[in-house]
């Protein structure tokens, strides 16, 4: 039996402490806990915050404006932030300052139950040695004004204490000695930028330098009354605070009774995207402080058009403070934000037309897929959302009224035959291989109870290519295949429209897959699973037939071919080349010509030599009769040849 772990059994008498090696602990926590230097200047922003709110706490008679300005000097390769907050006692600097994970704001929270207190783990000091080489604290606390104490450590892992003259009034400055390789922190335009983001939320004033204005001094709109238009008043926050694209319009996010107290702004961006490209852009600020710059996942994932920016109190931040921990909080807070997408996208479509036709040209990819994400925005975007067409971007409403009350679709990729044949038509045909398309259009046939023609597939063919009033004879059909395809292709009788439109080369999309899956390449691109299930769906296909030629026996050119070989016509032969060549031509100028055996070359030099035959000299001593192919006139040799 194991001697391991046994339940049950008696600890052993003979415990030992574990060893911590501090300086080890404080290289690994500084270095690697957080992932840029920047977040140093956070930190130490972060807990010159929480001095000020335990001063309001402590001291709530004082009339002491709070105050955080951060110093730069390049030369001196320096950073200083300085507060007017509560300060610390030399107790405080053993008890807080140098223990780590010990932290004064979390006990004060808990005792005051203040939820605007920032810190939590103890471990926001030391950031400061991630970027400095030594770091010096020079603190008067509010209940010693006339006590004054300077820390001082090299790397964290000792300091000193040292009385100094009181500060002139309580609170603390905290000077970092940057390293070499983050000297550019201590220029004040760098400082600007980075401190204009974290604590664009935060309350209390943040100055740069000497400048009287505060980085922070965009009015925020949800948390005060602004005058005029409030969606004037979004929009001005969205454009100062994005920072990739213009936004198109902007809606707020508000807390939902029992799940979330989560409050902010959300814009859809003037930013291109398509299918599955993602630029949603969410930051995060807990407790006024930026906890997260890209926390793309609370939003939904079909909403890559998305930027925005809230705040909270019950999310929970993880050790670095640089992510959220995934709990129920967070859970909910992504139900509140769908839903806020899709309300404020009803807002716009109802209250600001302008902006949401903007939506809808600049986005309508990526709405498409987002309709078939959530009912409601079906809804909303059904009649509205471009679907991209043949003949541009067009409405399903417009695809059906073109369509003569169906909505048709091709499944292969752009060009093909369907587009060759629609152009003829004159009916505009939506591209399926496009993003979301194809599922789009099919809900949309439902809900509006119209069809849908799929072209490429067996039913959209039926309904396209209708079977012909009498079948051919089994040697016409003979002759007209060996006449008409090439090596893959099947020959099938049919009617369509337009008459004028003898024959169409469909390729075989189903084989056309069974080919790309069967590639020697094919494990290399596809993944295992994908492509067990696409052999299974392409086993019932032999892959033998590549194409279908639907020959159209309502062409008026088809009736007399047929009618030129039934009377012997010597021409029928050089016609039906002809035929074959147009064939050929059209495939490959509709881009189908890979699933033909056709010769392009051979086509275009077959096209001459019927020309030749057809308008040849009609040899002396034969009559002159009228060309039954064409009708025109022209001469030919019928007499002699043609009754042979």
């Amino acid at each position: 039996m194991s001697e391991g772990l046994q339940p049950g059994r008696e600890p052993d008498r003979d415990l030992r402490t574990t060893e911590v090696d501090l300086g080890g602990l404080v290289g690994v926590l500084a270095t690697h806990l957080y992932s840029t230097p920047l977040v140093a200047l956070r930190e130490l922003v972060q807990n010159a915050h929480d001095s000020h709110i335990r001063r309001r706490l402590e001291d709530p008679d004082s009339t002491v404006r709070p105050v955080i300005r951060v110093r730069g000097d390049a030369e001196r390769r320096t950073v200083a932030i300085e507060d007017t907050g509560a300060g610390l006692t030399e107790p405080e600097i053993h008890a807080y300052l140098a223990t780590v994970g010990t932290g004064y704001t979390r006990l004060l929270r808990e005792v005051t139950g203040d939820q605007s207190l920032i810190g939590a783990f103890g471990l926001g000091f030391l950031s400061a040695f991630s970027v400095a080489e030594e770091v010096a604290v020079t603190t008067t606390s509010h209940r010693e004004p006339a006590a004054g104490h300077r820390y001082r450590s090299r790397g964290g892992e000792q300091y000193s204490v040292e009385a100094v003259a009181p500060r002139p009034v309580p609170g603390t400055v905290v000077e970092l000695l940057l390293k070499p390789e983050h000297a550019h922190l201590a220029d004040e335009y760098a400082l600007r930028e980075a401190l204009a983001r974290y604590c664009a939320l935060l309350p209390i004033p943040v100055h740069v330098g000497d400048d009287p204005t505060p980085v922070n001094d965009v009015p925020v709109p949800w948390r005060q009354e602004v005058p005029g238009d409030p969606h004037t008043a979004r929009m001005r926050f969205a454009t100062a605070f994005g920072r990739r694209f213009e936004p198109l319009t902007a809606f707020p996010v508000t807390p939902v009774d029992g799940t979330t107290d989560a409050v902010g702004l959300l814009w859809v961006q003037d930013g291109g995207t398509y299918g599955s490209s993602d630029n949603r852009d969410l930051s995060v600020y807990l407790r006024g402080m930026l906890l997260s710059e890209d926390a793309r996942d609370l939003l939904p994932s079909w909403a890559g058009f998305i930027g925005g920016v809230i705040e909270s109190t019950r999310l929970t931040p993880t050790a670095s403070r640089e992510d959220l921990q995934r709990d129920e909080h967070y859970r909910a807070l992504q139900q509140a934000l769908a839903d806020a997408v899709v309300d404020g996208l009803y807002e716009t479509a109802r209250l600001h037309p302008a902006a949401w036709r903007r939506i809808l040209a600049r986005h309508g990819q990526d709405l498409l897929g987002a309709a078939l994400c959530d009912d409601r925005l079906f809804t909303l975007l059904a009649d509205d959302v471009p679907v991209p067409t043949s003949q541009g971007d067009l409405t399903a409403g417009a695809l059906r009224a073109a369509g003569g009350g169906a909505v048709h679709v091709a499944l292969g990729s752009g060009g093909g035959f369907e587009e060759m044949l629609y152009r003829a038509m004159q009916v505009p045909i939506a591209r399926g291989d496009r993003y979301a398309v194809l599922p789009f259009l099919r809900r949309y046939a439902r809900l509006r109870d119209c069809r849908i023609v799929e072209l490429g597939s067996e039913s959209g063919n039926r309904e396209l290519f209708r079977d012909p009033e009498r079948p051919l004879p089994a040697e016409e059909a003979a002759w007209l295949s060996a006449a008409l395809t090439d090596q893959g292709e099947q020959l099938v009788p049919a009617r369509f429209d337009p008459p004028g439109l003898p024959l169409v080369l469909v390729p075989d999309r189903e084989a056309e897959l069974k080919a790309r899956i069967e590639d020697d390449q094919a494990d290399a691109r596809i993944p295992t699973a994908a492509l067990r299930l696409a052999r299974a769906f392409t086993a019932k296909t032999d892959g033998t037939v590549k194409a279908r030629l639907y020959l159209n026996l309502a062409s008026p050119a088809v009736e007399q071919l047929l009618t030129a070989y039934r009377t012997g016509h010597t021409g029928s032969t050089t016609a039906a080349g002809l035929l074959r060549s147009l064939k050929v031509i059209m495939a490959a100028a509709s881009g189908s010509s890979g699933s033909s055996g056709g010769d392009l070359t051979a086509a275009l030099a077959g096209v001459g030599t019927a020309v030749a035959a057809l308008t040849a000299a009609v040899p002396e001593g034969l009559s002159v009769v009228p060309d039954t192919l064409s009708g025109s006139g022209r001469h030919d040799a019928l007499q002699g040849e043609g009754t042979a």
